[in-house]
């Protein structure tokens, strides 16, 4: 299907000065690996959403562009990477993401944490992001992170429980939502979030079941965006959604007690990520 005309991205000036100085500290960023399209708006900023332990993962979730296969050995130093582009980037805001590692044992957790701490060393007064797998449902996996204290604790959903299965193989949905409970009970004062896509072939009456499961789960914040091919492997786009089916769904959301809802064509959950904490705590 053609584009319709409500989703739009625009190339923006300073985008290629965030890539070179993201290749000079040997960093790759999920806006590029998922081939995002906003990276124009974001990498003008500047900000970024790094991408630790390697660009393979040991997945293949449909919706993704990012390489599967066999990943490369952990690099440890990249922690003092991540925290040296994100002071020379001078960003207040940082975001932190991982493929998925199903080869380590603990999943990465422990990388987690330790390019967490390397940030806060390099910038005290940031906040901090972290975007994580599941660990394969290891809890004291994500203890580790926690306890490394992020502002925020994302993980996303991605989609409705009908087609968990099919968008997103090795995965499961009611692990996934016991992982967002488990941090809020474990860390009741760090925010946690979630978001999903639009478009896969999903009901307005799945959306609003999944909703309810995100909020019943101790959900803070929510992104909801439409998916859109990223390439010709992935599968196509079932429908486009319509602007006004967002802005409604972030009404419903809202009222349903999440604390901050992003929800439109171009949204994605790394996006804004700044405004929604300072939102949120205000």
């Amino acid at each position: 299907m053609r584009l319709p005309e409500w989703i739009k991205t625009s190339r923006r000036s300073g985008m290629h000065d965030t890539m070179h100085l993201l290749r000079r500290h040997r960093l790759s960023t999920v806006c590029e690996e998922a081939r995002c399209p906003n990276r124009g708006e974001c990498f003008s900023k500047p900000t970024a959403a790094f991408l630790i332990l390697g660009p393979q993962c040991t997945r293949s979730c449909a919706f993704c562009s990012v390489d599967a296969g066999v990943p490369r050995t952990v690099d440890h130093n990249e922690p003092e990477q991540v925290a040296a582009a994100a002071s020379e980037m001078n960003l207040g805001y940082i975001v932190i993401t991982s493929v998925t590692r199903d080869d380590l044992p603990d999943g990465g957790a422990g990388h987690f944490a330790k390019t967490v701490a390397a940030v806060r060393a390099a910038l005290p007064k940031a906040r901090i992001e972290v975007l994580i797998p599941d660990f394969n449902g290891n809890t004291a996996a994500l203890d580790v992170v926690l306890e490394a204290k992020p502002d925020v604790l994302n993980h996303n959903m991605e989609t409705v429980a009908r087609i968990y299965s099919k968008v997103r193989p090795k995965a499961y949905y009611g692990r996934s939502l016991s992982l967002l409970a488990n941090a809020k009970c474990s860390a009741p004062d760090i925010l946690t979030k979630s978001g999903f896509m639009l478009g896969l072939g999903e009901t307005i009456e799945e959306v609003m079941e999944l909703l309810s499961d995100l909020r019943n789960n101790g959900c803070d914040l929510l992104t909801i965006g439409q998916y859109l091919q990223p390439t010709k492997k992935n599968p196509p786009v079932v429908e486009y959604i319509r602007p006004e089916t967002f802005a409604a769904l972030r009404k419903r959301a809202l009222g349903m007690g999440f604390r901050f809802v992003a929800s439109g064509p171009l949204v994605r959950s790394s996006m804004h990520a700044q405004e929604m904490y300072d939102d949120a705590r205000s």
